[in-house]
């Protein structure tokens, strides 16, 4: 790559990775500031708190989308760049967007966009791991973690060690942006889909 690349490949990457579709989605429909609502993040699972699941999938849709159209139409734009490369710095875009003041996402639905355009087949594994384990334990950050978690290792079995790097750092800064959520998965606090954020567990 030309030096420069080495400044607009993660620009681009991160600019497309920050438009916050959770918070644009609920902004505009009249639900207020998804940031006051719930655990205060703007994905998909934050949004489903709202109450309004067509808006809750709609931003899951937006947030996977944007994934993987900024990976497939940068590596045609550079087509040197690395897929995965370009996908992190979608995430990184999504996790700490500059126009909410980088307080952004945790990553996951966009992280799954990118696995299914630079890595389809982990892209897919994931998925089905994603929800298979939503089904049994219906709790949201559990089975991000436990998809995010197998992808460096389906990464590296079906493409390579090289690309299984780039999926352990996109893993890694998916579980830092769980920290909250682990500490209460570890005190058995963490509430199930469906449930509000303040009321009580069942267990």
């Amino acid at each position: 790559m030309y030096p420069i690349d080495y400044i607009l490949i993660p620009l681009c990457a991160y600019l497309i990775g920050s438009i916050p579709f959770g918070f644009l989605i609920t902004k505009f429909s009249g639900l207020g500031d998804i940031r006051t609502i719930g655990s205060g993040n703007i994905g998909a699972t934050n949004v489903l708190r709202t109450g309004n699941k067509a808006l809750a999938l709609l931003t899951l849709i937006l947030d996977s989308g944007k994934g993987a159209v900024a990976v497939l139409a940068l590596t045609v734009a550079f087509p040197q760049a690395p897929a995965l490369f370009i996908g992190l710095f979608v995430i990184l875009g999504h996790c700490f967007p500059v126009w909410l003041k980088f307080k952004g996402g945790k990553g996951v639905s966009t992280a799954l966009g990118v696995l299914l355009a630079a890595t389809p087949i982990t892209g897919l594994a994931t998925a089905a791991v994603w929800i298979a384990s939503l089904i049994f334990t219906r709790i949201s950050s559990l089975s991000a973690l436990v998809a995010t978690a197998l992808a460096p290792l389906i990464t590296a079995l079906l493409y390579g060690w090289e690309p299984a790097l780039y999926v352990l750092a996109i893993a890694l800064l998916i579980a830092e942006r769980h920290k909250a959520n682990i500490q209460r998965l570890l005190k058995g606090e963490e509430p199930k889909v469906g449930k509000k954020k303040n009321e009580p567990s069942a267990s």
